[in-house]
């Protein structure tokens, strides 16, 4: 632990010659506090079980001194004893200052290390303490390590580390060996601890180390106080002992004092000596002089020491971090460590978690993420959650001052009223009740504050600040187990018992379930689990007066499909968490091993971790027969999460709902269940169903409502063994996405549900709707997995997927997971959910067709897979009407392509007559889909259709008949090249004529795509004969301008005899076509043509980087010019004319004469 100074004057009191009252202390006269309060002793049993006497030696009755000096050590300062009496005996004294020091361990490990389970502990004897594994499962070596310092501590003092212990007075001092390590030698630190009525005021250590926990050190040095009092040599406070020494003995005991440290205290020594030796000194002014082991005066504050600028620092740094390297679990485990300082009912709880929110609000990335309107990360988010409901908790606390709550309440208006102060749910100005609405106590609710902007995390712990606790009613069912009254007969809303006579608590439910939550946290478990009954109580009487109020309304609700009794505020979600109070505090008391529940052990082991175990406790008077706290618990559960509430405005709060919704899950998934909590889960069933508005599973649901899906899951995963009817019908009702659906008609009684409109003109956004849809098809999925063989509910679970689930992704989804399921390797595949799934396939088709999907092809080839499985009927029924669900180009490259492929033939076992239908059905696809789009599908048809000749000569017609309008050339040049490749060379040649007229090549255009397709149809004209040629040429000095195009084709032209050598093996004989007469002179005219305004137009932009490229061009056009009879003379006029026109491009045209004269 860090050092905090030196005693100073100020932290001290100051101490006189005993005898001389409280007169000689002007200004610090006592009150009349007797020295009776406190509990009774208990006996030298129960002393010995507390840790006051030692284990394993005879008892006997504790001496009165011991008895009377123990309550005083605990509760008056030592200088009040001093006040009230002239004379105090020294024996007295010393057993004052004896029973002085903390006698539990549980203190020391609670300020030594974090604690992540400290409601959990066992005990084994040893005397050692600790907490055990967390509640929420931590594993052992998670704990080991937040208890790192409290077990090294106990090492050190079992190895015989503890040394020269001294007790003088209220200070204790020892040395602590640290055992050499292999790469530090031994070292040993000095370690003095003062201390005051049962704490631990302050500590000092030699060690220099750094943190918000006590040191390993002083660790030991106090748990070796603990153990081994008897061993520990005790003196009075030493103003006590210099009180009996004479002049001279004073005078030596300074000098040799001085003596022995007089290089650390020579130069303090000569200035108090000046300052005694001055006669107008502040030292002389003040009766007395410091004692730091004299105890604590009457106006200290009793209170362990806390390291506030530690605490601080590590809080600052851990902020600092962002949420990485752990910080944002270190700050989880401060706030555990303040809900254990409540729960011990320690004053550093509140102390704490004050400098914790100080660094907090400075943080200044909250000014950052106001300035840019961005949202602070999701785990930070939690940790002002907990921030706020801490500080809730706080002024909740039933024994505070009042002077302390004002104190509280001036801090939170002043951190409420900073600008960056962090939204409750990121949102302004929200409608929500406030804390105390609805209160008999909460005079200062009124209808302005229900429109409260900005609220703060922590505008809940202000108003709470309002709530008090001197209800008689409420009192008395705290503080009683007896509390009924079974002549009240009022059977009104806000009755104060029921029927049976018990208690209920009429409140905000989250208001209620704070003061429970405040209770448990400082440390009142019998009073809050008193409390939380009779809310739950309540709630069940509320829900079975809602039931029948809605019998008696139905008739007149369902018609107008309107209600105003939907809950604004839902408890699952709630800054508050209601419901996870109620079940934590119901689920504590029924644990098998409720140490915890009953107070804390001194003797508590840090060696054994066990799992917690719930069982039905024998139950309270206030519960059915039958019921216990486990059931109640699960009840509550459920009534909190089957809630119909609005879903709030924010994505935070939005996702706070469906986090919550999922914890609160989690933790009924772990009881294992029985007949008796079955029973519960059916009457909470029944009732969601049939208690309309008021239930989000009731018939009439609210079109923002939060949805069921989770829930519902889960229920029905839980009834299914016991009631499948009951499960089914409560998650088909469940099924429902209203905020995705059209407004209803009024008065349109023909669905089974009917949207009511709470709020009217609000549409908020839903943040989370993708997870909700998700919930909803998880749902979906699991009943179509349990209804695997029950053809009926296998047809109501399609009827409602198909009317409820408006997202196409999801609906393929479980189309995919039914095909899994009924085509198991292990089972029989399920024809009707293969159906089912076929079903789903077609409806995703159907959504999909007309919108842009990057999964749409994958989705077409899973629907052929899927028929396919089913069998040829399906297939044909899906190549029948492939035009609403597919498009032409996926029902001929897709479907028609793998319904004719071997694969398909061999796994469906067709015999001939069914191949031929299906191919025929195949076919006639193919020629609907070429009609409708002959650019994308022409070619696919051709294919498709080979081995038919009619269909063949259809689908060429086809394409004829489109070539000249919506066809490309390129798509009329791979059809051609189809044709030549299938031995149709005419119509090849026809289709590429028709591909040329539509064909434009510029002079620039020497690297186009379609300049292979050009030389293949020449090349096939060619061989074809001289007439194809001849017709193909003038076609292409139209379409093409690029000069090295129409070289090329001159030139594979000249080579050989038109129809010479045939592609197909016809062999002409002839001469070669002379260049002189058509069709060859035109093109040779062409390409020279060309050449020359290529030439011309690549001069009008030229620089002198590519001269070198254009001497190469004139090269090849010169081969051009020279094919032509007086080629040579052409050329040499085009470059004399070129050196003319161009010869102020000088060095251009010397290249130009170099190379050609």
């Amino acid at each position: 632990m860090a050092e905090r100074g030196q005693f100073s004057l100020p932290a001290k009191r100051l101490c006189t010659r005993p005898g001389y009252g409280s007169g000689c202390r002007p200004g610090q006269l006592v009150g009349g506090t007797g020295l009776g309060s406190g509990a009774l002793y208990a006996g030298p049993a129960a002393a010995a079980a507390l840790g006051f006497l030692p284990f394993g030696k005879t008892q006997s009755p504790e001496a009165l001194l011991d008895i009377a000096a123990r309550k005083v050590a605990e509760k008056w300062p030592f200088q009040q004893v001093e006040e009230r009496f002239e004379r105090i005996p020294e024996p007295v004294q010393r057993r004052i200052v004896y029973w002085s020091f903390p006698r539990s361990e549980r203190e020391i490990r609670m300020y030594s290390s974090f604690n992540t389970g400290a409601e959990d502990y066992t005990a084994v004897p040893g005397g050692t303490t600790a907490g055990t594994a967390p509640s929420g499962g931590a594993d052992t070596a998670a704990t080991d390590e937040n208890l790192l310092s409290f077990r090294r501590g106990i090492a050190l003092l079992d190895g015989g580390c503890v040394d020269n212990v001294l007790q003088v007075g209220f200070h204790l001092s020892g040395t602590v060996t640290e055992p050499a390590m292999q790469s530090e030698p031994e070292t040993v630190c000095n370690v003095a601890i003062s201390f005051d009525r049962c704490k631990i005021t302050s500590v000092t250590c030699s060690c220099g180390n750094k943190d918000i926990f006590y040191c390993v050190h002083v660790v030991a040095l106090s748990l070796y106080r603990i153990r081994k009092p008897d061993q520990v040599k005790l003196h009075l406070p030493i103003s006590e002992t210099l009180f009996q020494m004479n002049r001279d003995q004073l005078q030596k005991f300074a000098q040799y004092l001085i003596t022995m440290h007089h290089t650390e205290v020579l130069p303090t020594a000569q200035k108090l000596a000046d300052e005694i030796l001055s006669q107008n000194s502040e030292i002389n002014q003040v009766h007395g002089a410091p004692d730091p082991t004299a105890g604590a005066s009457i106006d200290d504050e009793n209170c362990w020491h806390l390291d506030e600028e530690q605490v601080q620092e590590q809080v600052k740094l851990f902020l600092s971090q962002g949420g990485y390297h752990g910080s944002g679990k270190q700050l989880n485990l401060l706030f555990a460590k303040v809900r254990e300082m409540l729960k011990m009912r320690d004053s550093n709880g509140a102390r704490m978690l004050t400098l914790i929110t100080e660094q907090f609000m400075a943080d200044p990335r909250l000014l950052l993420w106001r300035q840019q309107g961005t949202a602070m990360t999701d785990k930070y988010r939690q940790l002002w959650d907990e921030l706020g409901a801490l500080w809730t908790c706080i002024v909740l606390n039933p024994h505070c001052k009042l002077e302390q709550k004002a104190g509280w309440l001036k801090q939170l208006k002043k951190w409420n009223s900073v600008d960056v102060c962090p939204w409750e749910d990121g949102n302004p100005g929200n409608e929500i009740p406030i804390l105390t609405n609805a209160l008999p106590q909460g005079a200062n609710a009124n209808q302005d504050s229900l429109n409260k902007p900005h609220r703060t995390v922590f505008s809940r712990a202000i108003e709470a600040c309002d709530l008090h606790w001197q209800d008689s009613h409420l009192q008395h069912i705290i503080s009683s187990d007896l509390y009924t009254n079974y002549c009240y007969h009022d059977d009104t809303e806000n009755s104060l018992f029921d029927s049976h006579g018990w208690p209920l608590w009429h409140e905000h439910v989250p208001t209620a379930c704070a003061r429970v939550d405040a209770l448990r946290s400082h440390g009142y478990p019998r009073e809050a689990l008193r409390l939380a009954i009779a809310i739950v109580n309540t709630l069940r009487r509320q829900q079975q007066k809602q039931l029948e109020m809605f019998r008696t309304q139905k008739k007149e609700l369902l018609h107008k499909g309107a209600t105003s009794i939907t809950n604004l505020e839902g408890w699952v979600g709630h800054p508050l968490d209601p419901i996870g109070t109620l079940f934590s505090s119901l689920m504590e008391a029924c644990r098998v091993d409720d140490e915890s529940f009953h107070g804390f052990s001194d003797t508590e082991s840090v060696e054994q971790c066990k799992p917690l175990e719930y069982h039905h406790l024998p139950a309270h008077r206030f519960l059915e027969e039958g019921e216990s706290y486990l059931t109640l618990a699960v009840e509550v559960a459920l009534i909190g999460l089957g809630q119909q509430r609005i879903m709030p405005d924010g994505l935070y709060a939005q996702e706070k709902v469906c986090r919550n919704e999922e914890q609160l899950i989690s933790k009924l998934q772990e009881i294992e269940l029985d007949d008796t909590l079955v029973k519960i889960f059916r009457k909470q069933a029944v009732f969601l169903l049939e208690a309309g508005p008021y239930s989000g599973l009731g018939e009439i649901i609210h079109r923002e409502s939060v949805p069921m899906h989770t829930f519902a899951k889960y229920l029905f995963t839980t009834l299914l063994p016991h009631d499948a009817e009951l499960a089914y019908k409560t998650a088909l009702r469940a099924m429902w996405l209203l905020v995705l659906e059209s407004l209803a008609p009024s008065g349109d009684v023909s669905r089974p549900h009917h949207i009511a409109s709470v709020v009217p003109n609000r549409y908020p956004r839903w943040f989370t709707l993708s997870h909700i849809e998700s919930q909803q098809c998880e749902l979906a999925s699991t009943m179509l997995t349990a209804a695997k063989g029950d053809v009926r509910r296998l047809e109501t679970v399609l009827e409602s997927i198909q009317k409820n689930i408006h997202s196409s992704s999801h609906i393929f989804k479980l189309a995919q997971d039914a095909f899994k399921i009924a085509t198991l390797m292990d089972s029989l595949r399920d024809i009707t959910l293969l159906k089912v799934s076929l079903e789903l396939g077609l409806q995703v088709m159907r959504m999909t067709l007309s919108t842009l999907n990057w999964r749409r092809r994958e989705m077409v080839r899973w629907l052929v897979t899927c028929a396919t499985e089913i069998g040829v009927y399906a297939l044909d029924s899906i190549m029948q009407n492939w035009f609403t669900l597919f498009t032409p180009t996926e029902a001929t490259s897709i479907v028609a392509t793998t319904v004719m492929s071997n694969s398909t033939i061999v796994h469906l076992h067709l015999d001939c007559h069914q191949q031929e239908k299906l191919a025929s059905s195949a076919r006639m696809l193919a020629l609907q889909c070429a009609v409708k789009d002959p650019q994308n599908c022409a070619l696919s048809a051709l294919t498709l259709c080979e081995k038919d000749h009619i269909a063949f000569e259809t689908a060429y017609q086809i394409v004829l008949d489109a070539a000249t309008t919506s066809m490309s050339y390129s798509q009329l040049f791979t059809i051609a090249r189809y044709m030549e490749h299938r031995g149709y060379p005419m119509r090849a040649y026809k289709l590429a004529t028709l591909a040329m007229t539509h064909l434009n090549l510029s002079y620039n255009q020497d690297t186009h795509p379609a300049i292979n397709d050009v030389l293949w149809a020449c090349t096939l004209s060619h061989s074809l004969g001289k007439n194809e040629l001849a017709a193909i040429i003038p076609l292409v000095v139209k379409s093409i301008k690029c000069a090295t195009v129409l070289s090329d084709i001159l030139r594979r032209c000249t080579l050989t005899t038109p129809g010479m050598v045939g592609l197909h093996g016809r062999r002409n004989s002839g001469k070669l076509m002379s260049l002189d007469k058509a069709p060859l002179r035109q093109l040779l005219d062409a390409t020279i043509g060309a050449y020359i305004n290529t030439t011309h137009s690549r001069l009008t932009h030229i620089s002198p980087r590519h001269y070198s490229e254009f001497i190469e061009f004139l090269s090849k056009a010169r081969e051009s010019f020279l094919m032509a009879h007086d080629g040579h003379i052409q050329f040499t006029q085009f470059i004399d004319n070129l050196k003319q026109i161009y010869k102020g491009k000088k060095k251009l045209m010397m290249l130009v004469r170099e190379r050609f004269g």
